[in-house]
């Protein structure tokens, strides 16, 4: 960790050394992940081919925040990426279950975008930006951004391991100006911030003189449904219409395992678990995303 010019510390790991057990454990325990160099510069350039031709609306707190949701259905490479080989491959180990996808949304952040307060995506008995989605015990959003993350253009802000407090100001419905434990991570066009939807982020201001553009896709495990049944059903003629690839993640949103009237001594347990071994972290193997090398885990602090 080190600091911008401003004072705000800034992660600056080297995203591309940790290894896959090191990656779970930042998701887990720091809230957020970096996955750097998902998407090439040829794979870029067609899905900005693309989002050149969405029509986008501002958001009410700024016209300079320009955003479209649900684009999904739109085909070509954005609806490609739903189904991203290194990115389903991690979140496939990373859940041990279905990866279901939820949401899609694009943004764009212009100069003199004022940033995004402080909030959490994880909202336990739903709410009007979020519905029923946020009412999910785990999701994870991933941010694939089609430009550089600098310090000057909206770079990504995270309070780490926020989402751990059991305390009053971690009630998911609140928001914040700013923290003064608050993290900059920056990135290279084409990489990833993963996040997990209960940590609490935001963004910086676009005080630069370009436009940062995102693609946000959720997803989440198989077993993790909302707390009530109330998600739209995908239009099964959409469904058909997608490419094969990308039909698997299109599960019912509001698929969920249960059991209510389950027993303290069910038959056939389990003695082992590693999901949820703390050993997790500890795997060495070098992940698919390209090539890394064993890193230092999760984060340090300056005095």
């Amino acid at each position: 960790m080190n600091r911008t010019k401003n004072g705000t510390l800034l992660d600056d790991r080297d995203w591309s050394k940790l290894t896959r057990g090191e990656q779970i454990r930042s998701l887990e325990l720091d809230g957020y992940l970096v996955l750097p160099d998902l998407l090439t510069p040829d794979h870029i350039a067609r899905l900005k081919a693309e989002t050149a031709q969405l029509n986008t609306v501002g958001l009410d707190y700024s016209v300079k925040q320009q955003t479209k949701g649900s684009v999904q259905f739109m085909g070509g490479a954005i609806t490609d990426l739903i189904a991203h080989g290194p990115t389903v491959g991690f979140l496939s180990e990373l859940f041990g279950d279905d990866v279901v996808f939820m949401t899609y949304a694009y943004a764009r952040s212009e100069p003199g975008h004022p940033g995004i307060s402080f909030h959490t995506d994880g909202q336990p008995y739903g709410s009007a930006i979020f519905g029923y989605e946020g009412s999910c015990p785990w999701l994870v959003r991933v941010l694939y951004y089609l430009d550089d993350l600098t310090e000057e253009v909206s770079p990504f802000r995270v309070v780490p391991r926020s989402h751990l407090s059991f305390h009053a100001d971690n009630n998911p419905y609140k928001r914040y100006a700013a923290h003064p434990d608050e993290v900059m991570v920056t990135a290279k066009a084409g990489s990833a911030v993963l996040l997990n939807h209960k940590c609490w982020h935001g963004n910086f201001p676009n005080v630069g003189d370009r436009y940062r553009e995102m693609l946000a896709i959720a997803y989440r495990p198989g077993w993790a449904g909302p707390v009530e049944e109330k998600i739209a059903a995908w239009n099964p003629d959409d469904v058909e219409k997608l490419p094969a690839s990308v039909r698997p993640f299109f599960i019912d949103r509001n698929t969920r395992k249960w059991e209510f009237a389950g027993g303290n001594k069910p038959a056939n347990m389990a003695s082992d678990a590693p999901g949820i071994s703390p050993s997790r972290w500890d795997k060495n193997n070098r992940a698919s995303l390209g090539t890394i090398t064993p890193g230092e885990p999760g984060l340090s602090f300056p005095n």
